[in-house]
C-alpha cells in the first residue's frame, strides 16, 4: 500500500500555532520510511512531545493504523492553542490521542517513566537568544536558546527517563544544534544512534536521528565509553560522517537500515 502522510488534511490552524513545515515533512517521512520495523517493534505506548498543530501524531496514528492495535497515543505541547489545533486535526481523521498542556513532560515522568516505546520530537532546535527560550505563544515552537540547543538539552534526560528498554526516540536537529555532540552525549547513557533523514532546505540543514538502547554500549561512572564488540568504526563516527556527506543534501535522503 502506498502511504501519502505528508497530503494529510489540516482542518484547524491558529496564529499563535507552528504549521507544519519541513522539519515537520522530515519527521513524518524519516517514521515512514521505519514503518516496517515499528510495526515489527509493536509499541504499546507513542509519544510526542510537542504536537503543535497535530501534523505529526496524526500522521503516525495513520500510518501504524489497524496494525497497531491496542497502542495508546500521548501528546504534550506548552502552548495551549497547540492542544486544541490537535485535537481538532485528529478528529478530522478519527483518531484519538491523550493530549496534555505541559511543558515537555512535567507532571508526566512518574506516570510513564520507562513505558513509551516510541517517543517523537521536534524541539524549539533554532539558535535565539536565551531569552526567547520558553516564551508563550508560537515563539514556544522554534526558540532554542544558544545553538538551539537549550531545550534539547532539557528533553534529552526526561527521554531517557520515559523511554522503555526496547523504546526508540525520534529527534529533529539542526547541523547547528551539533548532532554529534547529542549523539555522544546520548551514547554515554547507553544508547546507539543514526540518522534516518537528512535534508537541506534553503534555510536549514535538517538531520532527523534514531536512537535505541544498545546493550553493547555501556557507560561507567566516569563517563567513558566502552563497546564489548570493538567496532572498528564508532557509532558516533559513523553519525559524523553522515552529516558530512554534503552530495546527499538537497533533495535526496539518507534512508538507512534500522535496528
Amino acid at each position: 500500500m502506498s502511504y501519502k502522510i505528508a497530503q494529510i488534511r489540516l482542518v484547524s490552524s491558529h496564529p499563535e500555532v507552528y504549521e507544519p513545515c519541513d522539519d515537520s515533512f522530515a519527521l513524518v517521512d524519516a517514521l515512514l520510511s521505519d514503518r516496517n520495523n515499528l510495526l515489527e517493534l509493536k509499541p504499546m505506548l507513542c509519544m510526542e512531545v510537542g504536537c503543535g498543530s497535530g501534523y505529526v501524531i496524526t500522521s503516525l496514528m495513520l500510518m501504524l493504523g489497524e496494525e497497531a492495535n491496542g497502542a495508546q497515543f500521548i501528546a504534550t505541547d506548552i502552548n495551549h492553542h497547540a492542544i486544541r489545533v490537535t485535537q481538532e486535526t485528529m478528529e478530522s481523521h478519527g483518531v484519538y490521542a491523550e493530549l496534555i498542556n505541559t511543558d515537555i513532560a512535567s507532571g508526566l515522568e512518574n506516570r510513564l517513566a520507562g513505558s513509551v516505546d516510541l517517543l517523537v520530537v521536534n524541539p524549539p532546535y533554532v539558535p535565539t537568544p536565551e531569552d526567547e527560550v520558553g516564551r508563550e505563544g508560537i515563539a514556544s515552537a522554534w526558540a532554542g536558546g544558544e545553538n538551539g540547543r537549550s531545550v534539547i538539552d532539557k528533553i534529552l534526560p526526561v527521554a531517557e527517563k520515559l523511554l522503555s528498554k526496547r523504546g526508540w526516540l525520534y529527534m529533529v536537529t539542526l547541523t547547528a544544534n551539533n548532532p554529534s555532540q547529542i549523539c555522544r552525549q546520548m551514547m554515554k547513557k547507553g544508547y546507539a544512534s543514526k540518522i534516518v533523514v537528512q535534508r537541506s532546505t534553503v534555510e536549514e540543514s535538517l538531520h532527523i536521528i534514531k536512537f535505541w538502547k544498545d546493550n553493547d554500549i555501556e557507560a561507567d561512572t566516569n563517563d567513558t565509553i566502552t563497546n564489548s564488540k570493538a567496532v572498528p568504526l564508532g557509532i558516533v563516527d559513523s553519525v559524523r560522517s553522515q552529516i558530512q556527506r554534503l552530495s546527499f543534501w538537497g533533495s535526496s535522503d539518507i534512508n538507512t537500515t534500522t535496528n
